[in-house]
């Protein structure tokens, strides 16, 4: 029996939409009637929380109407209609209003859940230039005299120091502003977010003018980014009057510097959009930023209030998943994203060089991606530092398990790229060695490790030799699961591609053949590499072919980095993580065919990897970081090597049961 997944109990999401209602100004049965059809709509998409409009009960370029005692009376009989419709809903609804309070108008935002008011929010910047007039018709909220609206014989908390949490979802804390507010500096958003608000609402009223959209953009994504939330933004629609301006209904939802979904600006019908935010992420950034908890402590206090949203089911999860997390899916940003890193690793070996005095580097090639790469960045490090590319000594070390065709690549490549090259067959000593170990010569774990420890070895005595550092060549995805040999190839003097994954690996060896090596013999030795199968070549061949896959030990390595980066960079649980791959591989989003099985097995098998190999990133030599993951023992991860992964593998358990049939 299949188990539900729910959203947000286990997963922690939360969907939220923003929606444009039709609209005609001054019209409140028409427009509260459209906000019902819309609020039916998002229920039967299952939304939590829907943000509307700016003053959407009424319109809001309503002039001096605005102040007149019908108009407000109906705005406040509108509200109380709507609270009646949603009764039997448990969304939460943010709707804007004009409201008469304490004898003043204040544009307000009411939020309402479960046929109750939870809240009334007042705008605090009016905006009174250009083409706006709002300091003719509103007081601030600055200027309220009382804390508490009544309404319908009911207090409902008054003012701009309120946020709601959703019961038994703690990290859900909404915070609501409007309009100008998001625009100004030290916006009421940022305080909310420092008392604890993770999810942030805009409700406006802002028209088109050209570029403005670019703006909001910028604004809506830079302000979630800053403040470690999701920015919900929803902008007054075409209904408005065009009397002097027009509204297009822009609506866009970001979660943490990035817009998840946007809609069509200028549209004639209403709009809705919906996103599934991940408040886990958010919550896991704000506890390792510790620059974002010493922000200034000085924040007013918040009320809270608290109310219930229905959880849904997490099928047809409203967000994009990323079957690459790593790999830009743009073509233009994945070449500046390979332009960028191949720069990085060529700065820092640069300065490596520098600092310690050498201008000689040694490498061993294999012919494979890692290495390839390295050898890439050693020969661009030498045109940097206008050192002769002949300063680099590459080895090719054919042992027991290397085919002809990686040797040949190794050795074409070298070539090709003016660096000095040597052959250096290891299978005499690594026999020898074998032999003082009494050693049947069978393809065990000390058969495979006698010759990465070897070639290592002589690596490391040749730079004392040539006066170089030795240049490792392993990635990051490899250091993530262990897959090098302990004083093998895991050592170097410098660890150039230590924090690059393998999928971008293969990413920037081809980049570097299409932008920095177009037309040279190089270019199709590269392409070449890039076909070649993921082996360490230290079992023998079959029939000269590769007979030792990676992938069948350490599984996809699409699959790897998709487990490893939001394990390592969001704190993840593997049965989110789990969940997530099923959904990418129903979406056949996968380079490769799985099952949800293969899947779970090559998780499971990640976790235990991960977990049993610290004690050799614990002793990682020196490298550069290029991106957001790392695995430094010095810099960005700390793990003791005795660490139990029960509890990761429990979690991991707990979701397949629910997802099994």
């Amino acid at each position: 029996m299949v188990q539900t997944v729910n959203l947000s109990k286990d997963l922690g999401f939360l969907r939220i939409g923003a929606a444009v209602p039709a609209l005609k100004v001054a019209d409140v049965d028409f427009n509260v009637k459209a906000i019902i059809d819309i609020v039916e709509k998002a229920g039967a998409a299952g939304i939590q929380v829907l943000s509307l409009p700016e003053m959407c009960i009424t319109g809001y370029t309503l002039g001096d109407l605005v102040q007149q005692e019908s108009l407000l009376a109906k705005a406040a009989d509108g509200l109380n209609s709507l609270v009646e419709s949603t009764a039997g809903s448990n969304m939460m609804l943010i709707i804007g209003l004009p409201m008469c309070i304490d004898q003043k108008v204040f544009n307000c935002a009411a939020v309402i859940c479960g046929g109750q008011i939870l809240g009334i929010i007042p705008k605090t910047y009016l905006p009174s230039y250009k083409e706006y007039y709002e300091n003719r018709w509103f007081v601030s909220s600055e200027d309220a005299l009382s804390d508490i609206v009544h309404i319908d014989g009911r207090a409902v908390p008054f003012g701009t120091n309120i946020l709601f949490t959703l019961h038994g979802l703690p990290s859900a804390i909404i915070g609501v502003e409007i309009c100008e507010d998001m625009w100004v500096p030290l916006a009421p958003h940022e305080y909310q977010a420092l008392a604890g608000a993770t999810v942030l609402v805009n409700i406006s009223a802002s028209n088109e003018i050209l570029a403005k959209a670019d703006w909001r953009r910028t604004m809506v994504s830079s302000e979630s980014g800053r403040c470690i939330a999701a920015s919900c933004y929803v902008s007054a629609g075409t209904g408005e009057s065009s009397n002097d301006v027009v509204f297009g209904g822009h609506c866009l939802i970001a979660e943490n510097g990035n817009i998840l979904k946007e809609s069509q600006r200028l549209l004639p019908d209403p709009s809705l959009i919906t996103s599934d935010i991940d408040l886990d992420r958010l919550v896991h950034d704000r506890i390792i930023l510790n620059s974002f908890r010493q922000s200034p402590a000085h924040i007013k206090p918040f009320r809270v209030i608290e109310t219930y949203v229905d959880d849904t089911a997490a099928t047809g999860l409203l967000r994009d998943i990323d079957p690459q997390p790593f790999v830009p899916k743009d073509p233009a940003r994945r070449a500046e994203r390979c332009h960028d890193i191949f720069s990085m690793q060529v700065a820092a070996l640069a300065k490596k060089l520098t600092g310690a005095k050498i201008d000689r580097i040694i490498l061993g090639v294999s012919g494979g991606l890692d290495s390839t790469l390295a050898l890439l960045a050693a020969a661009k490090t030498a045109d940097f530092l206008q050192m002769p590319r002949k300063n680099i000594y590459a080895f090719t070390m054919p042992g027991f398990g290397t085919t002809e065709r990686t040797h040949n690549n190794a050795t074409s490549l070298c070539k090709a790229l003016g660096v000095n090259i040597k052959r250096v067959d290891i299978s005499t000593s690594c026999k020898a060695h074998l032999s003082d170990l009494e050693h049947s010569g069978s393809e065990d774990i000390v058969f495979e490790n006698n010759q990465a420890r070897y070639r290592t070895e002589f690596l490391f005595n040749k730079a004392n030799e040539l006066h170089g550092i030795l240049l490792g060549t392993g990635d990051l995805t490899e250091v993530a699961l262990g897959w090098s040999t302990f004083s093998g190839d895991h050592m170097s003097h410098y660890h150039i591609n230590v924090s690059v994954p393998k999928t971008l690996v293969r990413y920037l060896i081809r980049w570097v053949a299409d932008e920095e090596l177009s037309g040279t013999p190089a270019q199709k030795v590269l392409y070449d590499v890039l076909d070649t199968p993921i082996s360490p070549e230290l079992k023998r061949p079959v029939k000269g072919k590769i007979s030792q896959m990676s992938e069948d030990v350490i599984g996809p390595v699409e699959l790897a980095d998709f487990f490893l980066y939001p394990l390592v960079r969001l704190g993840t649980r593997p049965g989110k993580i789990l969940f997530l791959a099923n959904e990418a591989r129903k979406q056949k989003l996968f380079e490769g065919h799985y099952t949800l099985e293969d899947i779970h097995r090559w998780l499971m098998n990640f976790i235990k990897r991960f977990f049993s190999n610290q004690f050799k990133r614990t002793c990682l030599p020196e490298g550069p970081k290029v991106g957001s993951v790392s695995l430094s023992p010095r810099g960005d991860w700390r793990m003791p090597s005795d660490a139990e992964p029960a509890l990761w593998l429990e979690d991991l358990e707990n979701m397949y049961s629910k997802l099994r049939r």
